[in-house]
């Protein structure tokens, strides 16, 4: 497909290999790079190697987060017929801003992409935090260089799950050393990098002060380095430390082959946290063993791969470089691993990576195996009610089924283990969606997902007919139409809630609006569209709107769902409820959880103000039964939904086989109007 990524950190020749690798599987990939920008503490101008596609754009400013392009090389670049845009500059950036202003302009369509390395959840000024979840929420992907960046991203707007995406290396050129160092010379604990406070150089300063045994190499220059050769004289060690300056990019593989250890003592500031640290899978590429403080990303970046120490104490720092330097045995195991973890890194894999997000954010998939042929994993979520699982379960016996039981029942287990279903008991009631999300973390991970209710039944050639419909690439979920327990049909498109939805409902123009997903009793999730979404957010809903809040986040991102009408399913409809009242809360409560976190607070009370017109009106207009209903659900929404829900501790267990108030949620579907059971 046709890339367009625009990186002002391209400028390093090095860096732009991602670029090369994506080519090499086949993409065509253009590159709007600054063409002049400052790394590592010298200014590096662009110079691209002959026939590479990357025009240069000057610069105004030269903070990450707050230049600007030239826009013309831009305008050019977004004027062509590309399928993706890869944005390599963060969310809340003025250049990403910038970019994404042209996109518009331009009327370009193409799914953007962007990336985030900020491990720090700040809260930016305006208008920058508006700029960044505006970016967030419509991006088709974000990629990240640590796991924490993702779980901001995602909590600041991205409607999906950010992946997480190591810095490349080059395997070519940080290579170990042919020869061995020669037996008796003084080991060299080195140092690469920024000459900050944050860095920590003061404190592996200290450490050689504390272990005589070694010789330290500084490479890199900064505010802090006439600080530090102060303070090598002043700790007696200034005939045992050398300051190189900032090092070319071609001399640092040479750096590193000269150490006997890589020493990277980050420090956690009120403003900064490591954010990857590149320097140690270099070292590491070249066969050096490395010591990191714990600061950031460094212990999720080294893994098993290195010694780890706590920031900012050198006599731990100390100890761990004598470890090294004096146990053979230790040396060689960081050396073994750090290979290991290194060649993880390597640009062929960070491509493959991309092209993974980039399949994902424009649906095009390689050419794969038939929708028959695609792994199948059946997960339904019971709560007592065995009698009804065992109905659900019947059909379903040539399939590979996982029973996640909230209810902790040995009836439940029971009907599970005669049916050949995989039981899994979560100890807890966590709800819906958090009992999905177990199942997904025990089934088949390239596996498509069926979505069965325990009081509803599909039989064998409908969930076929299903998997059929997956076909198209843009489609999520898919559903079968269904019927209730006497056969009559059951409505099951919904549209999305919303706050002006709410007020259409309320005026009675609700069935005009287009229906946009389909609700969760039978539903088969696309694998691919699984990884892209993420799982299902049991962090906020507890029973109703899982469904609905994933295929809202799945259609933010370019996906669809659908009804099959070739496919049936039977379902009974609220069967597994003992406790309307409670249900209804449930239900209310879910619907504000999901304005507010789709819309804001400003979002909620527009739609509560459309839920208690609608409600008043009805409680005028109609009589008898409706009319109670009306006036109840009323003063639901004048006291708030959550304020009346009741979620139950997770050590209630029911006391026998019938379910509770807390059971797996029924087809109730969730609409700006209020709850219908279908």
């Amino acid at each position: 497909m046709w890339a367009l990524r625009v990186s002002h950190s391209a400028v390093v020749d090095a860096w732009r290999e991602r670029e090369r690798a994506l080519r090499r599987l086949g993409h065509r990939v253009d590159l709007v790079s600054a063409a002049s920008w400052s790394e590592g503490g010298r200014p590096v101008a662009l110079s691209p190697r002959p026939d590479e596609q990357v025009v240069p754009a000057r610069t105004v400013g030269r903070h990450p987060a707050l230049f600007l392009y030239d826009p013309r090389p831009l305008w050019r670049a977004l004027g062509r017929p590309l399928d993706v845009i890869d944005i390599h500059e963060e969310p809340f950036a003025l250049a990403t801003a910038e970019v994404l202003l042209l996109r518009w302009l331009r009327r370009q369509r193409a799914p953007y992409l962007l990336y985030s390395a900020q491990n720090i959840d700040k809260r930016h000024p305006v208008p920058f935090r508006w700029l960044e979840r505006a970016a967030l929420r419509h991006a088709g992907g974000v990629n990240v260089c640590n796991a924490a960046a993702g779980r901001i991203a995602e909590r600041k707007g991205f409607p999906g799950r950010a992946r997480t995406i190591d810095l490349g290396t080059d395997l070519t050129v940080f290579t170990p050393a042919a020869y061995a160092a020669t037996p008796g010379e003084v080991p060299v604990v080195g140092f690469a990098g920024r000459l900050d406070p944050a860095k920590g150089a003061d404190v592996l300063l200290h450490a050689a002060a504390l272990e005589p045994a070694v010789r330290v190499r500084l490479a890199g220059d900064g505010p802090q380095r006439h600080e530090l050769v102060s303070l090598a004289r002043s700790l007696g060690i200034a005939d045992r430390v050398e300051f190189l300056g900032a090092l070319a990019p071609e001399d640092l593989p040479d750096f590193y082959r000269s150490l006997d250890v890589l020493a990277v003592p980050s420090l956690t500031t009120t403003s900064w946290v490591e954010q990857f640290g590149r320097v140690v899978l270099e070292a590491m590429a070249c066969g050096t063993p490395v010591v990191v403080s714990d600061s950031g990303a460094l212990p999720e970046v080294v893994g098993e791969a290195a010694l780890i120490v706590a920031e900012g104490n050198d006599a731990e720092l100390a100890k761990a470089i004598g470890e090294v330097v004096r146990d053979g045995d230790v040396a060689r195991r960081l050396r073994a691993a750090g290979l290991a973890r290194a060649a993880a890194t390597s640009w062929d894999r960070v491509a493959a990576e991309h092209d993974v997000m980039y399949r994902a954010a424009t649906k095009q998939w390689a050419t794969g195996p038939d929708a028959a042929d695609r792994p199948l994993e059946v997960v339904v979520v019971a709560y007592g009610q065995p009698d009804l699982l065992a109905e659900a379960l019947a059909p379903l016996g040539g399939l590979s089924v996982t029973v996640v039981d909230n209810s902790s029942s040995p009836a439940v287990r029971a009907v599970v283990e005669a049916a050949g279903a995989r039981y899994v008991d979560p100890g807890r009631n966590g709800g819906f969606a958090a009992g999905v999300n177990e199942a997904l973390r025990r089934v088949d991970p390239r596996a498509d997902i069926l979505l069965v209710n325990p009081d509803a039944v599909v039989q064998p050639g409908d969930v076929e007919a299903l998997r059929a419909a997956l076909a198209e690439p843009d489609l999520a979920s898919v559903g079968p139409s269904q019927v209730d327990a006497t056969g009559t049909p059951s409505r099951v498109e919904w549209p999305f809630p919303s706050p002006l939805a709410t007020w259409a409902e309320a005026v009675g123009l609700g069935r005009l609006r287009r229906n946009r997903y389909v609700i969760g009793s039978v539903l088969l999730l696309r694998r691919e569209a699984i990884d892209h979404v993420g799982p299902f957010d049991d962090g906020r809903f507890f029973l109703y709107a899982e469904e609905t809040d994933w295929a809202h986040r799945a259609s933010l991102l370019g996906w669809r769902h659908a009804l099959v009408p070739a496919a049936r399913a039977t379902h009974v409809g609220a069967a597994t409820s003992t406790d309307p009242t409670r249900r209804e809360g449930h239900f209310h409560a879910a619907q504000e959880l999901y304005l507010r976190k789709h819309f804001g607070t400003v979002g909620w009370q527009v739609g509560r103000a459309g839920q208690v017109a609608g409600s008043a009106l009805r409680g005028v207009v109609f009589r008898g039964e409706p009319a109670l209903a009306a006036r109840s659900r009323l003063r639901l929404y004048l006291s708030g939904p959550l304020r009346s829900e009741v979620r139950p501790a997770d050590s209630v267990r029911p006391q026998s086989d019938e379910a509770g108030p807390l059971e797996a949620p029924s087809s109730v579907a969730f609409s700006a109007a209020g709850w219908e059971a279908s």
